[in-house]
């Protein structure tokens, strides 16, 4: 399934929690409702996904776990905070680098309209006016904290 398809479910099935829901409710809760969500829409989805992180050549089961990952290509991590941090989008973008994922999507459950508290997050890509994506090929051994940082691009 291409990138921008799955992300556009996800943001749809966020839209439909957040309009049933609203404000308020502990993380947990958007999480098991919008893995609900995505299933019925029949995407596959993992949660709470263990991440190790490997230092000085040692894997260590010690790293975060990822909230959603779809279809094997995007990660959603979700908040219900009162405001989405600058340490939130940097949390996310470290799982993407760690998971080898280059789609995120952070969502806000606590935000008045959703709309307000969802960004994507996407590693080596360049997103023009219609939405379509277009792949940058980065070497699965280039390390993304060694690419230019006009190619990480934060947006909604």
């Amino acid at each position: 399934m291409i990138h921008w398809v799955i992300e556009s479910l996800i943001v749809d099935a966020a839209f439909a929690v957040h309009r049933a829901l609203g404000p308020g409710l502990l993380e947990s809760v958007y999480e098991v409702c919008l893995l609900h969500e995505l299933n019925k829409r029949g995407l596959k989805v993992e949660r709470q996904v263990s991440l190790p992180v490997v230092y000085d050549n040692l894997r260590l089961d010690a790293g975060p776990d990822l909230d959603l990952v779809v279809e094997k290509r995007a990660v959603v991590e979700l908040k219900a905070v009162e405001v989405l941090l600058p340490v939130h989008k940097a949390q996310l973008l470290t799982r993407l680098k760690l998971s080898g994922h280059r789609l995120g999507l952070l969502g806000n459950f606590n935000s008045a309209l959703i709309k307000q508290g969802t960004q994507r997050i996407g590693i080596g890509v360049i997103c023009g006016n219609d939405r379509r994506i277009e792949w940058i090929p980065i070497p699965n051994d280039t390390s993304t904290s060694e690419l230019p940082y006009d190619l990480l691009v934060y947006w909604w």
